[in-house]
């Protein structure tokens, strides 16, 4: 059963000096401020793309990696996934980097990493991001 998700942005002015706003309409979960100066400075409140697309990456990863536990039997108790996703003005989006800690009660080290590398290929995200380099550190916590 296919799923679409939608969310809406109203941009007003040039690139850089202009702004808008980024609407989630289907979770009805806010409204986000972004800005070009967000995007390739500090954030000062604001978001960008690349934000909405680490926050994208970061949860699906965290849900694959949580699926494919439950493929061969195992419960995570948690899984802390943060992703960095790096934007290079003139360039566009170079990578999503991510970081993640889990708590697997009876997982090995050597099925941890199999199944998280695993998780990282077979993300949905990631595969929308195939054209950027992906990268991941684990790490399986006590």
């Amino acid at each position: 059963m296919a799923a679409t998700r939608t969310a809406h942005t109203v941009w007003n002015g040039n690139l850089i000096e202009g702004a808008g706003n980024t609407t989630l309409d289907s979770s009805g979960l806010g409204t986000f401020d972004v800005t070009w100066k967000a995007r390739t400075e500090q954030s000062g409140g604001k978001t960008s793309p690349e934000e909405l697309i680490a926050a994208a990456h970061s949860a699906c990863f965290s849900m694959a990696f949580s699926h494919a536990l439950a493929g061969e039997g195992f419960t995570a108790e948690e899984v802390n996934t943060k992703a960095d996703v790096t934007f290079v003005p003139g360039t566009g989006i170079t990578g999503s980097h991510l970081t993640m800690t889990a708590k697997v009660p009876g997982l090995s080290q050597e099925d941890f990493r199999r199944i998280s590398e695993d998780a990282k290929t077979g993300c949905p995200v990631s595969g929308a991001l195939a054209s950027i380099e992906i990268t991941l550190d684990a790490t399986l916590s006590e």
